[in-house]
C-alpha cells in the first residue's frame, strides 16, 4: 500500500505546483526513485488528464556517462532531449541517489562541456522560460546524515517541510515581494560580510512551492554591475558532487574578482572561469522556510532556510532578469541567525532584517511563530 504522505505530495506536485489540466504534456525525470513514488506520481498526473512521458534515470549511470564526454556526445543528447522537452507543457523532476557526491569525480573539462552544451540550451534555455515546471530532491539514508538525523526522523521532518501551507507562505511573503520591488540599494552585513548591490527595475518573484519543493524565498537579481564589497558564505555548499567550504568572495563593479574555498579554491575558480557571466550574479534571495534551520548540504533546502540569503553567482532567470548569462547558477547560502553569527539587510538604508528576524510590521508573517501557526 502507497503511504498517504507520498499521495498527498503527488496531488501538491500535479495541483498546486504544475497546475495539470487535459491540455498538458508532462514529463516526469526521476533520478533514483523507487517505482511506487513514481507511479504515483503517474497516476496522479492521469487523473488530471494529463499525457504523461516518463524518465527513468540513474546517477551512478549518469557519471558513468559523463566520464570522458566530449562535446559531441553531448551535442547529441542535448539535440535528443531540446526536441522531448519542446513538446512538453510541464515537467516533474524527482531527484534521488545514495550518494551525494556522486559526480565528484567527474573530470571538470566534462562537467564544463556538459554545463554548456547541456545545461544552456535545454534546461535554461527551453525548460525554466517555457514550461509549469517543479523539482524535488527525494528522501534517502545519505541526506539523512548529511542532517544529523535518523532516517525514521528525516523522512518526517521531509514530509513535513515539503506540504506546508504555501499558500498561506504566499500571502505572508506578497509584502516582500512589493518591498523589493519598490527598492534600489540592498546592504547586507555580518560576520566577514561588508557588500551592497542594486536590485532596481529588475523583477522580484516569491517562490511558495511552484517550482521547488520545498520553497519558501523570494528572489531578484542584483543589477549586473552594481555588487561592491566582500561576502563570506557560512554553510557547505555542495556543487557538482563536490564540497566547497568557506567560501569568501570579493566583488568590484558587480565581478567576482577573488574568490576562496580553502582547499578547493582553485576548482572554485575553475568553475567560475566557465564563462564570462559565471563571475558575475544572476539572484539574490531571502530564505524563509520556518521548519529548514540547519544546513545539510542540498541546494533545494538549504536556500530556503529560514534566516538566510544566497547570492548566486551565474545564469538570471527570466522573470528576475538582470540579463547575465552563463552555463553555471550557483546558489551559495550564507546563514544570519544568532547562532551563526547574525547579520543585517537593509534596504535603501532602512533595516529589514536583523539577525535572520524580518522587523518591520509588515513583514513579520514571514517570521516562524507566524508561518507554523
Amino acid at each position: 500500500m502507497i503511504d498517504p504522505r507520498v499521495t498527498r505530495l503527488a496531488e501538491l506536485l500535479c495541483s498546486h505546483s504544475t497546475t495539470l489540466t487535459s491540455n498538458d504534456c508532462v514529463l516526469v525525470h526521476a533520478f533514483d526513485i523507487p517505482d511506487e513514488v513514481v507511479a504515483e506520481v503517474v497516476r496522479i498526473a492521469r487523473s488530471k488528464g494529463a499525457q504523461v512521458v516518463v524518465r527513468l534515470e540513474s546517477n551512478r549511470v549518469r557519471r558513468q556517462l559523463l566520464m570522458g564526454m566530449t562535446e559531441e556526445n553531448v551535442a547529441t543528447i542535448a539535440d535528443i532531449e531540446l526536441y522531448e522537452m519542446k513538446k512538453m507543457t510541464a515537467y516533474i523532476a524527482l531527484r534521488g541517489g545514495l550518494n551525494a557526491g556522486e559526480l565528484g569525480d567527474v573530470p571538470d573539462s566534462a562537467m564544463t562541456a556538459w554545463s554548456r552544451g547541456y545545461t544552456q540550451p535545454v534546461v535554461l534555455g527551453e525548460r525554466v522560460p517555457r514550461t509549469k515546471w517543479v523539482a524535488l530532491r527525494w528522501p534517502s539514508p545519505g541526506m539523512a546524515q548529511q542532517a544529523g538525523m535518523s532516517t525514521d526522523a528525516f523522512e518526517d521532518f521531509y514530509f513535513d517541510v515539503c506540504t506546508m501551507d504555501y499558500p498561506k507562505m504566499q500571502k505572508a511573503a506578497e509584502p516582500l515581494r512589493e518591498l523589493m520591488l519598490a527598492t534600489d540599494r540592498v546592504e547586507i552585513k555580518g560576520p566577514g560580510t561588508d557588500i551592497s548591490f542594486s536590485i532596481k527595475d529588475v523583477g522580484v518573484r516569491q517562490s511558495y512551492g511552484l517550482r521547488n519543493i520545498p520553497d519558501g524565498e523570494c528572489f531578484t537579481a542584483p543589477v549586473r554591475d552594481s555588487v561592491n564589497g566582500v561576502l563570506q558564505y557560512n554553510t557547505v555548499s555542495l556543487y557538482q558532487g563536490t564540497e566547497f567550504k568557506d567560501v569568501r568572495i570579493v566583488c568590484k563593479d558587480g565581478k567576482v574578482v577573488e574568490a576562496h574555498a580553502g582547499d578547493r579554491t582553485d576548482k572554485m575558480n575553475e568553475i567560475l572561469d566557465t564563462d564570462e557571466g559565471a563571475r558575475y550574479f544572476g539572484e539574490w534571495a531571502l530564505g524563509y522556510n520556518p521548519y529548514i534551520l540547519h544546513p545539510m548540504k542540498d541546494t533545494l533546502f538549504d536556500e530556503k532556510i529560514g534566516g538566510s540569503f544566497h547570492m548566486t553567482p551565474g545564469n538570471a532567470y527570466d522573470d528576475a532578469d538582470n540579463g547575465n548569462r552563463s552555463a553555471v547558477h550557483w546558489d551559495i547560502v550564507c546563514i544570519q541567525r544568532p547562532e551563526y553569527g547574525g547579520g543585517e539587510i537593509y534596504f535603501d538604508g532602512k533595516l529589514v532584517r536583523k539577525d535572520g528576524v524580518f522587523v518591520l510590521p509588515e513583514l513579520q508573517g514571514l517570521n516562524p511563530e507566524r508561518l507554523t501557526t
